[in-house]
C-alpha cells in the first residue's frame, strides 16, 4: 500500500481507487507517509479529507452553544411568570405561548444571519407591541370569539416573522422553500426529542417511586414544562449544527405518507357521503374538515419543499392529493358561505371564510404547477416557487385576524 500511494501521488484517479479498495489501510498508511509528502498540495487535500472530524460541527461554535443555552433558559424561565406575577396560567399560556415558542427562534436566526440592527429593532418592536396588545385584550365572563381567534392566529403571524428572519430578513421568494424544509426537519427532531424525553421521564419517575419519593408534581411543573419551552430552540440548533441528522428524513416521511393520505381522503369522502354527514349544518364536522384541509396542505408543501427532483409517480400522487384537497376545500367553503347566508356573519365565520378562500387560491396555483410537471412544461422548482407566493398573504391575514378582528367585531 505504501509504494502504491507514493507511485500514484500525482494520479488522483488511482489514489481514489486505492482508497475505496481498503479505506482503513489507506488512511493508516497515508497518515504515516504524510510527514514526508506534506509539501504536495494533493497530499494536503487528502490529509484534510481523511482526518476531518465532525465532532466540533455537531455542537456548533462556543458562541452558538452559549446563545442556545441562554435562549433555552429564558424560554424555561418565562413559563414561571404566572407563578411569580400571581396571575392565571390559563390566561398567560393561551395568550403568550407563541412568544415562548418563537421569540428565541427569531433571535437565533437574526443572530445567525447577522441581520442589520435596524431590522432587529423593528422586529423587537413589533413583538413588543404584539405582547402588550394580546395581553391587554379584555377578559369577559363568556370567552369572546375574537379573543380565541387572536390567540390562534398570533402564533401564525409570529411564524411568518420567523420565516422572514430565517431568510436573512429579506423578502426574497427563494428563501421560503428552505424555510418550509426547516419546519419539516424541526418537526422530525422535535418528535425524536419528545420520545427521548418521554422515556427519560418514565424512567426517572419510576426510579424515585422505588425509593418512596413522589416527585411527579415537581418534575412536571419544572422539568417537563421547562423542557417543552426550550424544545424549539434546542431542536433548531441540532438541525442547523448537524443537518445530516434529519434533512433526509422529513421528505422521506412526507413522500411515504402522501399516497397513504390520498387513499385515506378518497375513502373518507366516500364514507362521509354514505354516512350522510352534513357540514352545512354540523359545525363540529365543518371544523374537522378545515383541520383536515390544513394538515393535507402541509403534507403537500413539505413533500415538494423536501425535494428538487421527483419521479413522475410521486408527482402524480401529489397532484391527485391536491385535487382531492381542492374538493375538500370547496365543500368547506360552500358550507361556510351557506352558514353566513342563513345565520349571518360572525367572527368565526369571517375568519374561516378568509382562510378558506386563501387556501383555495393557493391550492389552485400549486395544482396547476404540479400539472405542468406532469406534462413536462415545468419542473418542481416552479412548484416550490408557487408555494412561496402566498406566504406574505398568510402573514397579512393572520395579522389582520389577530389585531383587527377584535376591534372590528367589538371584542365579541
Amino acid at each position: 500500500m505504501r509504494d502504491a500511494i507514493l507511485s500514484n501521488l500525482e494520479n488522483p484517479e488511482q489514489l481514489e481507487k486505492l482508497y475505496r479498495e481498503d479505506k482503513p489501510a489507506f488512511k493508516t498508511t497515508f497518515n504515516a507517509l504524510y510527514p514526508t509528502v506534506q509539501h504536495d498540495l494533493l497530499a494536503q487535500g487528502w490529509y484534510q479529507r481523511l482526518n476531518y472530524s465532525k465532532e466540533d460541527a455537531l455542537w456548533g461554535t462556543p458562541e452558538e452553544r452559549l446563545f442556545v443555552v441562554v435562549a433555552a433558559l429564558l424560554a424555561a424561565l418565562s413559563t414561571k411568570l404566572p407563578d411569580v406575577a400571581g396571575f392565571s396560567k390559563e390566561f398567560f399560556f393561551t395568550r403568550n405561548i407563541g412568544f415562548i415558542a418563537f421569540s428565541g427562534l427569531i433571535a437565533y436566526f437574526g443572530w445567525k444571519n447577522k441581520i442589520r440592527w435596524q431590522t432587529g429593532v423593528v422586529l423587537a418592536g413589533l413583538m413588543l407591541v404584539a405582547v402588550l396588545y394580546i395581553n391587554a385584550l379584555p377578559v369577559q365572563e363568556t370567552e369572546a370569539d375574537t379573543l380565541v381567534l387572536a390567540c390562534i392566529h398570533l402564533p401564525l403571524w409570529l411564524w411568518s416573522l420567523l420565516g422572514f428572519t430565517f431568510g436573512g430578513a429579506t423578502l426574497k421568494q427563494d428563501n421560503w422553500p428552505g424555510f418550509l424544509r426547516y419546519n419539516g426537519e424541526l418537526a422530525v427532531m422535535t418528535a425524536v426529542l419528545l420520545i427521548s424525553g418521554g422515556l427519560t421521564t418514565a424512567i426517572t419517575l419510576n426510579l424515585f417511586r422505588l425509593i418512596g419519593w413522589n416527585i411527579e408534581d415537581f418534575y412536571f411543573n419544572y422539568v417537563v414544562v421547562s423542557g417543552l419551552a426550550a424544545l424549539p430552540v434546542v431542536g433548531t440548533f441540532l438541525t442547523r449544527a448537524q443537518p445530516t441528522l434529519v434533512n433526509k428524513v422529513s421528505p422521506v416521511i412526507a413522500n411515504l405518507f402522501s399516497p397513504v393520505a390520498l387513499v385515506m381522503l378518497v375513502v373518507y369522502l366516500g364514507a362521509t357521503f354514505m354516512a350522510k354527514k352534513d357540514p352545512y349544518h354540523d359545525r363540529e364536522f365543518l371544523l374537522l374538515f378545515n383541520g383536515l384541509l390544513i394538515g393535507v396542505m402541509a403534507l403537500i408543501f413539505f413533500s415538494v419543499a423536501g425535494t428538487n427532483k421527483g419521479n413522475r409517480l410521486q408527482v402524480l400522487v401529489l397532484f391527485l392529493l391536491s385535487l382531492v384537497t381542492l374538493v375538500i376545500n370547496g365543500i368547506a367553503l360552500s358550507a361556510v358561505l351557506f352558514r353566513i347566508s342563513e345565520w349571518g356573519i360572525t367572527p368565526n365565520r369571517a375568519a374561516v371564510l378568509g382562510g378558506n378562500v386563501l387556501m383555495l387560491s393557493h391550492l389552485i396555483v400549486v395544482s396547476y404547477r404540479l400539472s405542468g410537471v406532469l406534462t413536462r412544461r415545468s419542473d418542481l422548482s416552479l412548484v416550490s416557487r408557487s408555494m412561496t407566493y402566498f406566504m406574505p398573504v398568510y402573514s397579512f391575514w393572520s395579522a389582520f385576524v389577530t389585531f383587527v378582528f377584535p376591534v372590528l367585531f367589538g371584542f365579541k
